[in-house]
């Protein structure tokens, strides 16, 4: 199941590296209902597409929806920081 969006970074802290993006609502309802294998903490595997840089990570379950962490790799191949809007196909791995 592949899905395409785009959202804001925002880092974790303001003394913090871990940069992310939350998934939309509605997708993350989507994704909620997929039978998948249970994993640590609640995170789905997925395999992420941002500009160039296609990797495999997990998303995580945070309030009503997923967080997504956009490492320092993908960041600097998009010139892309905290409170940027970056373009995401994501890919559920299941």
């Amino acid at each position: 199941m592949q899905f395409s969006f785009e959202a804001g970074l925002w880092r974790w802290r303001a003394d913090s590296q871990w940069h992310f993006v939350s998934l939309p609502e509605a997708i993350a309802d989507e994704i909620s209902v997929i039978p998948l294998p249970p994993k640590g903490f609640g995170s789905v595997k997925v395999r992420v597409t941002v500009g160039p840089v296609t990797w495999l990570t997990s998303i995580f379950p945070s309030e009503s929806t997923y967080i997504l962490p956009i490492k320092k790799q993908v960041r600097d191949a998009n010139a892309l920081s905290a409170g940027s809007t970056a373009a995401v196909v994501l890919e559920v791995i299941v």
